[in-house]
């Protein structure tokens, strides 16, 4: 690589100056930090263990895919029922009581947990081996565009709920004026993040949701000046107690709170199903990366193949659940908001990667860190999530295009219209989750399972020489 890039991005194997290096890979923290935040308080999960799992899992994955993709591991939605089963059923009413006391687990049901999620991993191993020996056609068979591309715009759009709740979280309390002033925040973070996409060039123009943050915070800060109310977090101190070891008080340095797994089958049934769900998730993730990265490789006369990497991926991220769980941080998978920053900024540089893991690593470890990062209000967080998660939607639109999907035809129109009503329809109709014979149905996961099975009986048959395929 020369040493000025004229092209105003970074490919997978190009490494940025360190000062460009660092700011990259803060940008992909920040639109890492809120969903595996999230993940970490909803489940009851160690907050700084979490960062510190998610950055050690990416630098991991980084060196198990040999710096080939450039992806980030973060906390998964798709297992929050599950733990959530699992502690109801094998927590005591002490360990309980102090979970709805505190908001945080027990650590004898986080290790407990941290078991299920371990096993989890062979899942996507597993998988990973079948995809090397049964070759790429044969997934693409199995996963065609007609069910890779939808499922990725579900992910955005179940994703819709979270960002407008995040967008103006004082609206969901009747939050009375504060309610109307947080949209300034919000809106003036989605517009500023969309206009510095667009109008900045350079160095600049590749840290528009950085930028955008800044602003965002910069408004609510006015609005906490002027007396229009106080929009910034604080992480509850319980989160900050809990450490494997302090220096001094622990207000500037202190470990996570790390544990060690516990032998539990009943957590290995609940929740090592449920990584099936992110198969098809992470499949699509790596068709749009593929997409995104050539779109902008072929400006320079390259190539990379990253979809032949799917093996790679899916052994990585079960390898990285594994990571994760040894330590006390929950199962995870590679991360969609990251995917669109990349998208947006043409920064896909593995190296970029690399760092936020390690910067991640960092920040869970330094109590101040945590606060700064921690106190970035919710809605500067939702108006980031508002054009990002449209962004996810559309790189599925993006998928159906590349692969010259036929919306003629009539196969692919039922697979697609089925994948979107059941994901969306079990999203917002049913929270989520469905019950199925006693089984709790994730929606995306069930989208993608009804979606291969329509594709494969309406397959039956099929003549290959009457398939349209636009090249």
């Amino acid at each position: 690589m020369t040493k000025r890039n004229i092209h105003h991005s970074y490919l997978p194997d190009e490494r940025p100056p360190l000062g460009r290096l660092l700011l990259y890979a803060l940008q992909q923290i920040i639109v890492m930090f809120p969903a595996t935040i999230a993940v970490a308080l909803i489940t009851g999960f160690q907050v700084s263990t979490t960062i510190f799992a998610s950055g050690l899992a990416t630098v991991c994955f980084t060196l198990i895919t040999g710096g080939k993709i450039p992806m980030y591991y973060g906390s998964s939605f798709a297992y929050l029922t599950a733990i959530a089963s699992m502690i109801a059923a094998e927590g005591t009413v002490e360990q309980l009581a102090a979970f709805e006391a505190t908001k945080i687990l027990p650590p004898e049901l986080i290790s407990q947990a941290q078991f299920g999620i371990i096993f989890s991993g062979f899942i996507s191993i597993i998988a990973g081996i079948l995809v090397r020996y049964s070759g790429k056609d044969k997934v693409e068979k199995i996963l065609p565009a007609q069910v890779t591309g939808p499922v990725a715009m579900i992910i955005g759009l179940t994703l819709a709920g979270n960002a407008m709740q995040d967008a103006a979280p004082q609206a969901l309390s009747g939050g009375g004026m504060q309610s109307s002033v947080v949209w300034v925040i919000s809106l003036v973070t989605l517009f500023s993040t969309v206009i510095y996409s667009r109008k900045l060039k350079g160095f600049l123009g590749q840290l528009p949701l950085l930028l955008g943050a800044l602003t965002g915070c910069a408004a609510a800060a006015i609005i906490y000046a002027v007396g229009g109310g106080d929009f910034f977090r604080t992480i509850p101190q319980e989160a900050l107690d809990a450490s494997t070891w302090k220096l001094g008080d622990g207000a500037i340095f202190s470990l996570p709170a790390f544990t060690l797994p516990k032998v539990s089958w009943a957590a290995v049934v609940a929740i090592m199903p449920i990584a099936i769900a992110t198969i098809p998730e992470s499949t699509a993730h790596i068709y749009q990366l593929d997409i995104y990265v050539n779109n902008e490789a072929k400006k320079r006369g390259k190539h990379y193949d990253i979809a032949s990497l799917l093996d790679r991926n899916l052994i990585g991220d079960g390898i990285c659940d594994m990571i994760s769980g040894a330590v006390g941080g929950p199962a995870g998978t590679n991360y969609g908001e990251n995917i669109s920053t990349m998208a947006i900024t043409k920064v896909f540089s593995v190296p970029v990667m690399f760092a936020a893991g390690l910067l991640a690593m960092v920040i869970s470890c330094f109590t101040p860190l945590i606060k700064v990062i921690y106190g970035i209000p919710v809605a500067v967080i939702g108006g980031l999530e508002i054009y990002l998660f449209g962004a996810i939607a559309a790189q599925g639109i993006a998928i159906l295009i590349d692969k010259g999907v036929s919306m003629f035809d009539s196969k692919n129109i039922a697979v697609i219209a089925v994948i979107m009503t059941f994901g969306l329809g079990v999203n917002y109709g049913f929270g989520g989750n469905i019950d199925f014979f006693g089984l709790n149905v994730p929606a995306i996961a069930g989208a993608a399972i009804l979606g291969i099975i329509l594709n494969f009986v309406l397959s039956i048959g099929e003549k290959k020489d009457v398939q349209t395929v636009q090249e």
